[in-house]
């Protein structure tokens, strides 16, 4: 069943709130050992939850649109009583005192949150392979990569651990891994969901997002989490759709759809021919596509980790313990590298053009999505890499390259399964104009519906 029937269930009571919680602690008991996708589990407190949403069900309450559904939330997410560790040894005895604006909405709407889930250490990477806590398993490509840095999270949707979880996205880090695990990863609009209460990585690229296996839950998780929070500065006020009503969509026809010629080049040929098969789709679905040239592909990772690295370190600078001395490799790499382009003479060399250069990456994207409604293409150039496989810095990074354009630019994307390469899952990337998250939505439900 699809979250939309099951909280129906829930609601009329032919599946209880207790049972679908057991369910999930059950799975979670049997498997994430091996999975590692979860860092805490707090099964009391959920099971004390499910028993007071399911009296006001039994008593014909009034309940939230989340009654019963069970959340995983990346451990770099403030939920209170939570061990908020962001999968590092620094922060390993920080247990959460407040509820992130997120975490406050999920709770109103009677969300159960079940346990935080793993991450790359302070989300610096694409892998979940620098956590403290170990790797996490991806539950659909065994021995593989889950991808970063919310592996945790989307292993936990792929290892059917809970109804929906939440991620954060810097540069790619819910899209990259729902493709490797085959599961749907949403960023929205930069500014559409409250950062408040999140673990900056880099400010002005962070965006908190939703997983799931299907198109359903991440709707219902964008109503819930789309709003204006007075508390976070980005902050948009923006009259949002019912993001639901996207199930209706049953063609694509009248939408123009781009592919990008540079996304194809980058990209491995195993990659391509899956990605290629569901464009086909897409236009067996009445959409209109054309590719279109992107030269300023060269431009995006340079441009990414600059950025990424001094608004990092500065990040790093409010914590009661020095990172340095207890930190894993990438985290010390970019703080270092932070530290050295935020010092006054090299900061207009590197920083200032990186901005500059992120100016000229967004006028162009905006350009492209001016004639188009949407951009599609591969979410990740390659497959996962076998976990314990060693890749330098500048590999790992690549994972990256088509994923940090939607962040620098702070237009929404998402990700949904494509097909498989030799049974490993590979990701349909979707990208849109500033606040058109809806039809990325649309057509998730058009692919979906017609799978």
């Amino acid at each position: 069943m699809n979250i939309l029937e099951k909280r129906e269930l829930i609601k009329n009571q032919e599946l209880t709130v207790e049972n679908n919680v057991e369910n999930f602690i059950n799975n979670i008991n049997r498997n994430n050992k091996s999975i590692n996708a979860f860092l805490e589990i707090n099964t009391e407190y959920a099971l004390e939850k499910s028993k007071e949403i399911s009296d006001k069900i039994k008593n014909k309450e009034k309940i939230g649109s989340l009654a019963g559904l069970v959340f995983g939330i990346k451990a770099n997410i403030n939920v209170e009583d939570f061990t908020i560790s962001a999968a590092s040894k620094t922060l390993e005895n920080y247990i959460g005192s407040y509820d992130a604006t997120v975490i406050k909405k999920i709770k109103q709407e009677n969300g159960i949150i079940i346990g935080m889930t793993n991450l790359d250490e302070f989300a610096a990477g694409s892998s979940t392979e620098s956590s403290y806590y170990g790797v996490t398993e991806n539950p659909s490509a065994p021995g593989r990569i889950p991808g970063g840095s919310s592996g945790g999270s989307a292993a936990a949707i792929a290892g059917e651990m809970c109804d929906i979880a939440i991620g954060s996205d810097t540069g790619g880090s819910i899209r990259n891994l729902a493709s490797h695990c085959g599961v749907i990863g949403f960023k929205p609009s930069y500014g559409g969901v409250s950062r408040q209460g999140l673990l900056d990585l880099s400010m002005s690229l962070d965006q908190i997002g939703p997983l799931a296996n299907d198109s359903y839950g991440i709707a219902i998780a964008l109503n819930n989490l789309i709003a204006n929070d007075p508390y976070d500065c980005t902050s948009l006020k923006w009259n949002t759709p019912n993001f639901l009503d996207a199930k209706d969509t049953v063609d694509l026809k009248g939408k123009k759809i781009a592919t990008i010629k540079q996304f194809h080049e980058v990209s491995d040929e195993k990659v391509n021919k899956v990605v290629d098969n569901s464009i086909s789709k897409i236009e067996n679905f009445g959409a209109e596509t054309v590719e279109l040239d992107f030269n300023y592909i060269d431009l995006t990772l340079p441009t990414y980790y600059l950025i990424n690295y001094v608004e990092f370190f500065s990040a790093t600078r409010k914590y009661g313990h020095k990172i340095e001395d207890v930190c894993g490799e990438e985290v010390l790499r970019r703080i270092g590298l932070g530290s050295y382009i935020s010092q006054q003479e090299f900061s207009e060399k590197y920083y200032k053009k990186a901005l500059q250069a992120r100016s000229l990456i967004r006028n162009e994207i905006n350009k492209l999505l001016n004639d188009v409604d949407l951009i599609v293409g591969p979410t990740v150039p390659k497959l996962p890499h076998k976990i314990g496989d060693k890749l330098d810095p500048m590999e790992m990074y690549a994972y990256d390259i088509l994923t940090v354009i939607a962040n620098l630019t702070g237009i929404p994307a998402g990700s949904i399964k494509a097909g498989e390469s030799n049974g490993i899952p590979v990701g349909l990337q979707i990208q849109s104009k500033h606040q058109d998250d809806y039809k990325i939505l649309e057509t998730m439900f058009v692919l979906e519906n017609n799978n």
